[in-house]
């Protein structure tokens, strides 16, 4: 079973992950091309931050922040290495997206990477209703970004 909570992006288990994800990131994006929030910026009160536990363990982590009254873009999606394939990816985005809905949020937004490495959440993201759009918000076209977006 995986319960998801919300969290404190400080505390031990959910700052390991986060860390884990940022040098992810780094790995496979050139540092110009990394988006993804670090530890203060998921805490701040225009984000929703919550994790995903089995048996006692973290096992994903994922965000939501307010982008105006009616969209919000998901952050800092991330399963960790050991729940890979398990479904928490999964659990996780439709858990956003319906604390999205809940909240009159009416279009959700995402950038991930473009290189071979984010394949597979681009094939989650899509199958869960995302579609490729251009850039938003504050970002622009980058040939290492890919942007998504899901009316709700």
């Amino acid at each position: 079973m995986i319960d998801i909570r919300e969290d404190d992006p400080t505390t031990p288990p959910a700052r390991d992950l986060i860390t884990a994800h940022l040098a992810g990131m780094h790995e496979n994006s050139p540092a110009e091309s990394v988006h993804a929030l670090g530890i203060d910026a998921l805490a701040d009160p225009s984000v929703r931050f919550w994790s995903a536990w089995i048996g006692g363990e973290i096992a994903g982590i994922g965000a939501l922040k307010r982008l105006d009254a009616a969209r919000g873009e998901i952050k800092s999606m991330r399963v960790a290495d050991a729940f890979r394939g398990t479904g928490v990816g999964r659990r996780m985005l439709r858990h956003i997206i319906a604390d999205a809905r809940a909240r009159a949020v009416t279009s959700l937004w995402l950038e991930t990477g473009s290189s071979p490495e984010f394949v597979p959440a681009v094939r989650l993201y899509e199958s869960e209703g995302f579609a490729v759009c251009g850039p938003f918000a504050d970002y622009v076209e980058d040939p290492h970004s890919l942007f998504m977006t899901h009316t709700l």
